[in-house]
């Protein structure tokens, strides 16, 4: 059984509700309802329920009337909706009739749907921005306690199999936050351990990357890694995780005996942290074109519930492998 397929197991023997805030989007739709079908998930969908209806008909997806449709601008809980984010947002000066035009909006109704307990997660993006799937998440939701920063991680499978837990890598932050403090670079870390714990099962041995490893160079850059990798081990004294080290002697079990003798991260490494965005973004590229590695991602860490942002040039597949994962992660948070 492959890594996705204990995923989605596990999402079937303990469903999750994940709203869907795209509800007339056709990818979305078409996902939706093969979740559905497969007794992955519980749906919610938000949008004009006739749209939704014409469409599933058209289209063929009989089983969306499985599903919750949640009309934005008339449903049930409008006015408590609207009431909750007053009461969340009031301190930065919106007022209830603001509250009452943004709950209207799809992607703020998502998120006060899961701050009300109503939903578990949600996915979105297929049709809108980075920004507008994250701006109502951090008002709403916000993050989990002792975290202060979203990144997003990456599962890479990589055609060779002698690295990470039998060739399966996480690799963060590759998407979110550009040039991390040492704090941050502590929290990703922490987040990251937990992703690689929640959905793809093994115990992360985490490597905090950097271009020296154990005072081979002297740069702030390098300072910086050391102080998140102290601040990690304080916050997480449980976690596996050595740094600064060099890619290669965080794989590299030879390489990892001249380098840095003694440590028991390196050269069996199967988290990857970066010490910037730029230095992550590039590296997980990099592998999955010229390595010919799968990435899958990115998931969105940090958040108190599941949010994850998908690509507008996301297929069906994407879709549907974005919600089996935030089930994943919903399952994790609540366990822990």
């Amino acid at each position: 059984m492959t890594l996705f397929e204990q995923m989605r197991s596990r999402a079937q023997a303990l469903p999750q509700k994940i709203v869907l805030p795209e509800g007339t989007e056709i990818r979305t739709l078409k996902a939706a309802n093969q979740i559905l079908v497969d007794g992955v998930a519980e749906i919610i969908l938000i949008g004009d329920p006739a749209e939704i209806k014409a469409l599933a008909k058209e289209n063929g997806l009989a089983d969306i009337d499985k599903a919750t449709i949640i009309d934005p601008k008339d449903h049930a809980k409008k006015e408590a909706y609207t009431q909750l984010l007053f009461d969340l947002r009031k301190s930065k000066g919106m007022t209830i009739e603001e509250a009452r035009c943004k709950v209207e909006d799809p992607l703020y109704l998502a998120c006060l749907m899961i701050k009300g307990g109503d939903a578990d997660g949600e996915v979105g993006g297929a049709r809108n921005s980075t920004g507008n799937v994250l701006r109502p998440a951090f008002q709403i939701v916000k993050t989990l306690p002792g975290i202060s920063v979203v990144s997003g991680a990456f599962l890479m499978f990589l055609q060779t199999k002698q690295y990470g837990c039998d060739g399966m890598m996480v690799f963060a932050d590759c998407a979110v936050t550009p040039n991390p403090t040492a704090p941050e670079l502590a929290q990703i870390a922490v987040s990251t351990a937990a992703t690689a714990r929640n959905l793809a099962g093994f115990e992360p041995q985490i490597a905090m990357l950097s271009f020296s490893t154990k005072g081979s160079a002297k740069h702030e850059m390098v300072d910086k890694v050391v102080e998140a990798t102290r601040l990690a081990h304080e916050m997480a004294p449980d976690l596996k995780i050595d740094g600064e080290l060099q890619a290669d002697a965080a794989l590299v079990a030879s390489v990892a005996t001249a380098k840095a003798p003694g440590s028991q991260i390196a050269g069996h490494a199967n988290v990857l942290v970066f010490p910037t965005l730029e230095a992550g973004n590039i590296a997980y590229k990099l592998v999955q074109r010229l390595g010919n590695a799968e990435a899958i991602g990115p998931i969105l860490q940090g958040m108190a519930a599941p949010i994850n942002d998908l690509s507008r040039g996301c297929s069906v597949d994407d879709v549907y492998k974005m919600i089996v994962i935030t089930c994943n992660q919903a399952i994790g948070i609540k366990k822990k």
